[in-house]
């Protein structure tokens, strides 16, 4: 059994995930916690390694399939040497993506089967999941907004997808949040980013008990 929290938040491109995860991790140490944040894919060398293959412009152009198989081999490393060590010692962990995102970035909608990615997951990670995940949603015109800004310099090879794929990556994310409501809390992602900070550090308030 673990005695800490793993918290991911998930959501598409330019919902402002990495900044609420930020948010939460200061306020959270402020609180008293020990706090680890990471990412995925990432957060271990090895598994940083791989997010270069994945994601690298100039890269090898993957399949859904080998990307699937990548993530896994990512995340399953970046448990067992980082989140689940954190998790036994009583620490938080914030996670920017976890197994959701290749749920709905490489699943759904004519993708790979959901039932197909989770049983990799249980094979990296025995299953691992969240004891709570943050989705933020935003609506497509802000998305667009914040996306000229942030890659005005070029976006990695999966973020700049075009706008269909992105349409079957929100779409794939609500259907998660609406058939795991337990797990998964949705974030209007749509305001400032202290509007957001505040919803969010509600929702970890009411789904974890943490005091916040």
């Amino acid at each position: 059994m673990t005695r800490g929290k793993f918290i991911t938040l998930e959501g598409g491109e330019g919902a402002g995930k990495s900044t609420q995860a930020r948010l939460l991790a200061d306020a959270l140490q402020a609180a008293g916690y020990e706090v680890v944040v990471t990412r995925e894919p990432g957060g271990t060398p090895g598994a940083e390694a791989i997010r270069h293959l994945l994601l690298d412009p100039q890269g090898t152009a993957w399949s859904l399939r080998s990307e699937a198989l990548l993530f896994a081999a990512a995340r399953a490393n970046h448990v067992e040497t980082l989140i689940r060590p954190a998790l036994e010692r009583g620490a938080i962990v914030v996670c920017d993506r976890y197994i959701d995102s290749t749920r709905a970035y490489q699943g759904g909608e004519g993708r790979l089967p959901d039932a197909e990615i989770m049983a990799i997951h249980r094979l990296g990670t025995e299953g691992f999941m969240p004891h709570l995940t943050l989705l933020v949603e935003v609506d497509p015109a802000t998305v667009t907004a914040r996306l000229a800004l942030r890659d005005a310099e070029g976006s990695d090879r999966i973020g700049g997808r075009d706008a269909d794929f992105h349409a079957k990556v929100a779409r794939r994310f609500a259907a998660i949040a609406a058939t795991e409501p337990e797990r998964v809390a949705v974030i209007d992602g749509n305001g400032s980013a202290q509007t957001v900070h505040v919803a969010v550090l509600a929702a970890v308030r009411a789904r974890l008990g943490l005091t916040v």
